[in-house]
């Protein structure tokens, strides 16, 4: 394989044909069914499910079957089926939906406007992860332009990742025979430490999550009245929360949620903060804001590692603007926990669920809506022929050697992989680098890195051992 015909080929698919496809993507308001419980109806998805279909069809290779699974009430599967000419089964893996649109987008920036600027593609979805797909198929038409005999690929791309893959398990069972039994899997929607080199991840945190909420009244009343005599719905969350958070550090204290590191971990996490100068990751920090650590190794172990809860919604509270001199009724959180990736999902949101409802404050009417949770994933060691091809394809494309990192998100897909076929291989790596900011306002994709990152995931295909 000519690596420089490798790259030459990709550059010119991605500035012809990936990039205007993605920022006609991107202009797609295409919410996950988690943000979008209407989907069906509002057709976003049905909308990008015809825009990539038509564009997977007129790029697949010739000798592929292009596989569409739409059932009622589920969200719709892409497969993609291409013949190997040597043996190995390939699987590579993205989402199409996307995260809500959320607030704070620098003017002249917005979700649903794709922007470029610097060779950065700004919009919701393009970086996590619309792109794989067409990258995928890019990389494919690639090699096949070079001749290269490739094991048979099967590229897979699903609608709700971002509500958890409720539905893909079904689609996994139901179509196994055109899965098959995988050796490899390249997934393309995780990060990287920064744009300089090609970045394994080798560990991905878990996830519950729910909507917890109190009641104190059955309708609000008047403060001056009420206040001293009625607890605050407000106050009884907060005291709910103090049973598993420590406020002062943030730590969380139910021993189920905790896992001990692997040593052969915390050493990746030494070697990556060295390459990075003790920097892993530039965040927007307000003014004199400070992090909950400044030590970059304990930092990196809290966003990979260890377990944590956000705060990511409420219900209950006026604007500030609306809010009168009343004792509310009730207050409802959108409390996310992000798991350690060896911690059983189910067994967290037990024992989470046990400590928040037992013996409530006052007597509140206390109650726990869960969504979908989600195992963390922690990468089996590389094989020989792997662990030789990446270093080499990011020293070939990069100049620099691979890097591997933990990443603090979760990629449901990954666990059930991991445990459906024991002994594949996995390829974890994705353009999610410093500031590009996916789920958050500002979102982009880095177009440079990309293009490099392809060109790496084809020279990984082509070392596939015979």
């Amino acid at each position: 394989m000519n690596s420089e015909k490798l790259q030459d080929s990709l550059n010119q698919f991605w500035d012809n044909e990936i990039t205007p496809s993605l920022i006609e993507y991107i202009k797609v308001p295409n919410k996950s069914p988690a943000f979008d419980p209407d989907w069906e109806k509002s057709g976003h998805i049905d909308k990008v499910l015809k825009l990539a279909v038509d564009w997977a069809d007129k790029h697949r290779p010739e000798e592929s079957t292009l596989h569409v699974k739409k059932l009622p009430g589920r969200t719709p599967l892409i497969l993609l089926e291409i013949p190997g000419e040597r043996e190995g089964n390939i699987l590579m893996y993205g989402h199409l939906d996307k995260q809500p649109e959320m607030e704070g987008w620098e003017e002249g920036l917005g979700p649903w406007t794709p922007i470029m600027r610097d060779e950065k593609l700004y919009g919701r979805g393009g970086a996590d992860d619309g792109y794989a797909l067409f990258a995928s198929i890019g990389v494919v038409k690639s090699l096949k332009e070079q001749h290269i005999k490739l094991p048979r690929i099967v590229i897979l791309i699903e609608f709700c990742e971002e509500s958890g893959s409720p539905d893909l398990p079904y689609y996994i069972d139901e179509h196994k025979n055109i899965i098959g039994e995988v050796d490899l899997v390249v997934c393309l929607d995780s990060g990287a430490g920064n744009y300089e080199q090609f970045w394994s991840t080798v560990s991905l945190r878990g996830m519950i999550a729910c909507e917890l909420r109190a009641d104190v009244l059955t309708e609000g009343v008047h403060s001056g009245s009420a206040s001293g005599l009625v607890p605050s719905s407000f106050r009884v969350l907060k005291q709910l929360i103090s049973r598993i958070e420590d406020e002062a550090t943030g730590k969380i204290k139910i021993a189920e949620l905790h896992s001990k590191i692997p040593l052969h971990r915390i050493k990746e996490i030494e070697k990556m903060v060295v390459a990075l100068n003790g920097s892993p990751e530039a965040f927007p920090w307000h003014q004199d804001m400070m992090p909950s650590t400044e030590e970059p190794i304990e930092g990196m172990m809290r966003r990979t590692w260890k377990p944590s809860l956000s705060i990511v919604g409420v219900d209950g509270l006026p604007s500030m603007k609306d809010g009168g001199n009343v004792l509310r009724p009730f207050t409802a959180l959108k409390l996310s926990f992000r798991l350690p990736p060896d911690i059983d999902c189910h067994l967290a949101m037990d024992s989470v669920n046990k400590i928040l409802t037992e013996d409530p404050p006052y007597s509140a009417s206390i109650s726990i809506d869960w969504e979908e949770p989600a195992n963390g994933w922690n990468a089996p060691e590389l094989a020989p022929w792997l662990e030789n091809a990446i270093q080499k394809a990011s020293e070939t494309f990069y100049g620099r050697p691979a890097l591997s990192m933990g990443e603090g998100g979760t990629i449901p897909f990954m666990a059930m992989l991991g445990k459906k076929f024991p002994e594949a291989q996995f390829v974890i790596t994705g353009v999610l680098g410093p500031e590009s900011n996916a789920h958050g306002p500002n979102e982009f994709l880095h177009i440079p890195f990309a293009k490099k990152l392809s060109a790496s995931i084809g020279f990984i295909l082509n070392q596939y051992p015979s």
